[in-house]
């Protein structure tokens, strides 16, 4: 009976036990949901600072530092033209610096230590050496100021400085230190300013201060500079080369022999270089074998060994073009050689023609700026008014005229890059993508009349609402991916998504905008131009390694971040702490709570390090996006249909049907009038 007794009371000591763990679970999970509630609530209130500017606590002005970039409108860099002919190799324009071997090594050091050039290939590090001429600072003379416009990067050889910004210190950059590395990559203004400190006074001769480590006789800094030209030139001419050398090597092979250019530059993005010493084992019996191999330069022996014991029998030896390992990626390497095929047999898809194109255009060709009617001003852009127009006697379609100030474009020189965005505009036709239906011109401005999207951008929404469910960024996602492919069918890429550039038209469907980065890419697939806003841009771009339109498939990635979260994966108050993170790739990143993992395994396969294996850009397309369990249940046929009812009505289209359109024609009533140009490019001389 005691024996009974003991089990009965330890089943009721187990029962007691069960019991409070079930509590305290239920306890947990109500303080999970405090923590989440709590966090949002701090998340509002981060946003509220950033927009009304009230200072926080440390902690929280990181934070909110780092929803910042949501909050604030970003602004693409937009790319500086790089001429050649992409049917032979452009010469490099750099020159050559002799220096010591000490120098040498002490530069090519700083190179890989930093977190842009030690991505770097080899001898793309030698050639930055090579370039790289000397220079002297003295003492209480200015490196650079905040709001120099900048395109020089630095290697300390002797001396040291200190960066301070808003009168704070930073860091103290030592010999050994590259600095200013972001002029490299793009046109920038610098944040911070650098000077030299007089070392008997310690007194500052400047905003910025450089302390030299020699005696008080000497008062000089050495630096080793490069400017953005010559690197761009270096990373050009290495890109070509390396792209060159592997058609040759593609083309030793007699079944890479018989497929197209296209389809061998295709493979030859698939390739990276490994080296191996003499000895090295590359592939042993046993291993899994996760690799396809092709013989650049020297050889290899295929040997095989009956036994431990037993030394290894060399089978056969092979040499520049021969191929192996094609059984252990077999999977990877029947997707690539079927989507050549398909390619070869397919062909690119016809291009519409210019009837068809123009077939719904409202108006006659013969249209001049004077027949519209000017109702408000919709915003200002940094070269560019908008506004919202109609055509004179027709109150019910409007239009949205962008006005563009000819000596704004001649100073910045962008000329070119307006032509182009022109160009390409009048040449699609897609419902997802915003219309130019005319351009225009006189003695001061040039015109693009453009169809309206009077239901804001996605920014605005985004930042009104916090995130977006999945239900709506299905929908979104699936407009912008439409849009691309239609771009990309005709071999344009787009380069700047971004939230800022999908506006909604009055029914809710979204029209992809921001044609400035734009641009068709030539007969060998790449472009070396560096463009786009600072969180959005690929890996590859940031490299110079040349890019296709596969950067739209990562910033597709980014984007459907930055929906579900509030803010994107990579965001830092710093542009070069943001390329950094793009660097270390999205498996670094930390997903929150609201992705769900189908979400985010969507995400990472759109933001894949190697090109040819993002989502998108594989043998079917957009379809394997469409298949993706995230999109599970989700009808794509719909939206191309334009039969699927999208998450949000815009309410201005209310506004337009009401009588208050007729109020807003009334204030405001301007009558232009300057040359209609409906075929022939614009002219942008000075007035």
């Amino acid at each position: 009976m005691g024996t009974l007794r003991d089990l009965q009371f330890a089943l009721q000591l187990k029962i007691e036990e069960l019991r409070q763990r079930d509590a305290l679970i239920d306890e947990l999970a109500e303080l999970d949901a405090k923590d989440d509630l709590i966090r949002r609530l701090q998340g509002e209130l981060d946003r509220m600072r950033v927009t009304l500017g009230t200072p926080g606590s440390s902690a929280a002005g990181c934070l909110a530092m780092r929803n910042s970039s949501q909050r604030i409108k970003r602004r693409a860099v937009m790319a500086e033209r790089m001429n050649w002919d992409d049917k032979q190799l452009p010469q490099p324009t750099v020159t050559s610096h002799s220096k010591s071997l000490k120098s040498q090594e002490l530069i090519k050091g700083a190179l890989l230590e930093n977190g842009l050039t030690k991505h770097l290939e080899r001898g793309q590090i030698l050639a930055i050496v090579d370039c790289m001429y000397p220079t002297t600072v003295s003492q209480g003379s200015c490196v650079f100021r905040e709001g120099d416009s900048a395109s020089l990067a630095y290697v300390i050889e002797e001396g040291k400085m200190e960066v301070i910004k808003a009168g704070h210190k930073l860091q103290t950059l030592e010999a050994g230190t590259l600095f200013g590395e972001i002029a490299l990559l793009h046109n920038h203004t610098r944040s911070t300013t650098l000077t030299d400190r007089d070392k008997s006074t310690g007194e500052e001769r400047g905003p910025r201060s450089v302390e030299t480590l020699w005696s008080a006789a000497v008062m000089n800094c050495k630096l080793w500079v490069i400017d953005r030209q010559a690197f761009q030139s270096i990373m050009l001419t290495s890109g070509l080369l390396r792209i060159s050398q592997s058609l040759d090597l593609l083309r030793s092979e007699s079944f890479f022999r018989s497929l197209p250019e296209d389809a061998l530059v295709k493979v030859s993005d698939a390739l990276e270089e490994c080296r191996y010493s003499d000895g090295d084992y590359i592939i042993r019996h046993g291993c899994p074998g996760d690799s396809f191999f092709i013989v650049s330069q020297g050889q290899v022996k295929v040997t095989e060994r009956k036994s431990v014991s037993d030394e290894p029998i060399c089978l056969s030896t092979l040499s520049r073009g021969d191929w192996f390992g094609e059984r252990a990626q077999r999977g990877s390497f029947r997707k690539l050689m079927d989507s050549l095929e398909d390619d070869n047999k397919n062909g690119r898809p016809n291009k519409e023609n210019k009837a068809k194109s123009e077939e719904d255009v409202p108006f006659s060709s013969d249209v001049s700026l004077s027949d519209f009617q000017v109702i408000c001003r919709l915003g200002e852009g940094q070269f560019s008014t908008v506004e919202l127009v109609h055509f004179k006697g027709d109150l019910r379609c409007p239009y949205t005229l962008k006005i563009i100030q000819k000596h704004a474009v001649l100073s910045s020189g962008q000329q070119g890059r307006l032509q182009t965005e022109r160009r390409i505009m009048m040449e699609v036709n897609c419902p997802f993508i915003v219309r130019l239906y005319q351009t225009f011109r006189d003695a001061d401005c040039l015109y693009m009349l453009l169809e309206t999207c009077l239901g804001g951008d996605l920014w605005t929404l985004l930042r009104e609402r916090g995130t977006f469910d999945d239900a709506s960024a299905h929908f979104y996602t699936a407009c912008v991916a439409e849009a691309l492919s239609y771009l990309h069918s005709r071999d344009i890429i787009h380069r700047d998504l971004r939230p800022e550039n999908v506006h909604l038209d009055q029914y809710g469907y979204t029209k992809l905008v921001g044609f400035g980065c734009a641009k068709r890419i030539g007969s060998r697939k790449k472009s070396w131009t560096f463009c786009g806003s600072a969180g959005y841009v690929a890996p590859e771009m940031i490299l110079h390694k040349g890019h296709t339109a596969s950067v739209d498939y990562w910033a597709l990635g980014v984007f459907v971040y930055e929906l579900l979260n509030g803010s994107p994966p990579f965001a830092a108050s710093d542009p070069m702490e943001t390329y950094m993170a793009i660097l270390q790739g999205i498996d670094a990143v930390e997903f929150p709570k609201p992705i769900c993992k189908a979400a985010a395994n969507l995400i990472k396969r759109l933001c894949r390090n190697n090109p040819s294996e993002r989502l998108g850009s594989q043998r079917n397309g957009v379809k394997d996006m469409k298949r993706h369990k995230w999109f599970d249940g989700f009808d794509w046929e719909a939206v191309c249909k334009r039969t699927i009812t999208p998450p949000i009505l815009p309410c201005m289209f209310v506004l337009l049907r009401s009588k208050l359109w007729s109020a807003a024609y009334r204030l405001h009533s301007p009558d232009h009038s300057c040359q209609s140009e409906p075929g022939g490019s614009w002219q942008t001389e000075a007035p």
